[in-house]
């Protein structure tokens, strides 16, 4: 599976912004499918995760209430939906599939390349 970000942008605080992630090739109904984010000088941090055969969500503290995941199975696609963007929400953001219904990037073996957020004032 190849995974391909997209969507991201230069923004001003207090936007709105979606993202996207193409998945080529076949997942499986067992399969999570994650948005993680990566700052400059910063670990990478997980966002939102969704099992792909169902509705199930899990996001982390810090964008809880702001972002939204979600798919369209028959386009393959994953979404993030970002509301009210801050200054600390940039970074690159990308896409993953893991097996694990999991906060943990460790449980994510397939990874896109990223797409770079920026968030101004």
């Amino acid at each position: 599976v190849q995974l391909q970000a997209s969507g991201g942008g230069l923004v001003q605080a207090g936007d709105s912004l979606r993202l996207s992630c193409v998945a080529s090739g076949r997942i499986f109904s067992s399969s999570v499918m994650g948005w993680f984010r990566q700052a400059p000088g910063k670990e990478r941090e997980f966002l939102a995760a969704i099992r792909w055969s169902r509705d199930s969500t899990l996001y982390a503290d810090s964008v809880k209430g702001r972002f939204t995941i979600s798919k369209d199975n028959r386009k393959n696609t994953l979404y993030l939906q970002m509301h009210s963007l801050k200054l600390e929400d940039t970074a690159i953001y990308s896409c993953a599939k893991g097996s694990q219904y999991s906060s943990r990037r460790y449980d994510y073996n397939f990874w896109g390349q990223g797409t770079q957020v920026t968030v101004s004032s």
